[in-house]
């Protein structure tokens, strides 16, 4: 039984902890509505504060953080822009995803998304297409959630051969705000292997429709799928099994992409 996420890397023998801990600092400021101080940063990530200051100096210097000298706080920086959109030109699954996202989002009103599984158990936005009503839902490119939750994790779950005291174990981890239990979990991470899709009705938030279709990928690949986030009411059964299908269409149509 495999006790990771097929893409998860193996830890390095002799980790570079200047290199780790730069690392969570970009995440915390990417995950952070505002920018946040030295101080407010080693607490969060249980940092001696000078450690923090000499990392963040060296990261500004680089480009890849931002100091405002007025609120002396940081947020991310420029740089970090250049690194992704060389990311987002590498391949073709971004530019081959984007027209099937903006049809979806047109045809049902909803918030498309594809998603790809990063080394670290979560799911990351690479693209969207958003619905003409306001959702109260942030999504971004860029933002991640942990890989087993809503209905992309039905689908991620559905994937792996782990038994059931492993997806125990990783379904208390999980954070809803109306939380399946696990049983009923089980029995629609079945229903996501068997039918190709899943669909979590207001489990991971309250009021919100989300649907998912796993991409077939080569063994050993980042796990990626087409998601589809709406309001529930605004889908009735027949529409859900209408764009549960298109998702399932586009993500085969997408499989094996590089």
């Amino acid at each position: 039984m495999s006790e990771s996420l097929t893409t998860h890397q193996t830890a390095p023998a002799r980790p570079v902890t200047a290199v780790s801990r730069a690392a969570r600092i970009l995440r915390l400021l990417g995950r952070s509505q505002t920018p946040l101080g030295v101080n407010r940063i080693a607490r969060d990530l249980d940092l001696i504060p000078s450690t923090a200051l000499h990392i963040l100096r060296t990261l500004a210097h680089e480009d890849l953080v931002l100091f405002d000298p007025g609120s002396k706080r940081y947020s991310l920086g420029m740089g970090i822009l250049g690194i992704a959109r060389d990311l987002l030109r590498r391949g073709d699954f971004i530019p081959a995803v984007q027209g099937h996202l903006e049809a979806i989002a047109a045809a049902f009103d909803v918030t498309a998304v594809a998603v790809e599984l990063d080394g670290h158990d979560h799911m990351v936005v690479a693209a969207l297409a958003r619905s003409r009503l306001d959702l109260s839902i942030h999504v971004n490119i860029g933002s991640h959630f942990p890989a087993l939750i809503s209905a992309t994790g039905r689908c991620v779950a559905a994937q792996n051969n782990w038994d059931r005291a492993e997806l125990a174990r990783r379904f208390e981890q999980l954070r809803w705000q109306n939380a399946p239990t696990f049983e009923i979990w089980l029995h629609e991470v079945a229903a996501a292997r068997r039918d190709g899709f899943a669909i979590d009705d207001g489990n991971y938030i309250r009021g919100v429709i989300v649907l998912a279709a796993p991409i077939a990928r080569p063994p050993g690949a980042p796990s990626r799928a087409v998601v589809a986030v709406g309001l529930g009411a605004q889908l009735a059964d027949p529409q859900r099994q209408d764009l549960a299908r298109r998702l399932r269409a586009v993500a085969d149509s997408l499989a094996n992409l590089p």
